[in-house]
């Protein structure tokens, strides 16, 4: 007996579905991390934590996808730095060219690093940046100064609010998630982008 179509299909997309993120919050309704749809509802129907808010896709019958859980149990968080990862830099530098402060698809955006390798310059969250194709080129193994183009701002190193301003910046592109992630409040105003 093999599988039709239109079954294959469902499958598809019962898997998509599962894949989907999820807000994971502590029981103090602390943003904690973005999880995938399915470990979220393992946590749901092992009563480790209950559904805030829903979306309108029903996976069974009265049962609707999560967009955002509760743990019911306090889970202390230790403190961790920041992975420097090319998508953490990205987000943080919001997807803009830190030359010419122009918005960019993340694929076609480069880590540029201030401090050159050729100079010793290191991966590290001080040292990269977003930047346009063009303007990593131009710039080549210079750093700003050398190659006479200022940097829209400075990079920082990562703190412990990194991570939070990354979530906030994943989470507030979807909605109804805003609430959770505290995005009416100014926060870590750090790396907002000036001019």
């Amino acid at each position: 007996m093999g599988l039709h179509i239109g079954e294959v299909r469902d499958r598809g997309i019962a898997m998509s579905l599962m894949r989907r993120p999820v807000l994971q919050l502590n029981a103090s309704y602390e943003a904690l991390r973005i999880i995938p749809a399915m470990r979220a509802l393992k946590l749901v129907t092992t009563g480790k934590a209950m559904v805030e808010l829903a979306t309108n896709k029903v996976i069974y019958p009265g049962i609707y996808l999560p967009s955002v859980i509760r743990l019911l149990v306090y889970k202390h968080v230790p403190v961790r730095m920041q992975l420097t990862t090319r998508r953490n830099i990205l987000m943080r530098d919001a997807y803009r060219c830190q030359y010419c402060g122009l918005k960019f698809h993340g694929s076609e955006l480069t880590l540029d690093h201030v401090i050159p390798r050729a100079q010793g310059g290191r991966n590290t969250w001080d040292n990269l940046v977003a930047s346009c194709r063009k303007d990593n080129h131009r710039k080549a193994d210079r750093t700003p100064e050398q190659a006479g183009m200022p940097l829209l701002r400075r990079p920082l190193p990562a703190s412990v609010h990194t991570g939070r301003f990354i979530l906030r910046s994943m989470g507030l592109e979807v909605n109804g998630w805003g609430r959770y992630l505290y995005a009416d409040s100014d926060g870590d105003r750090r790396f907002a982008v000036r001019g």
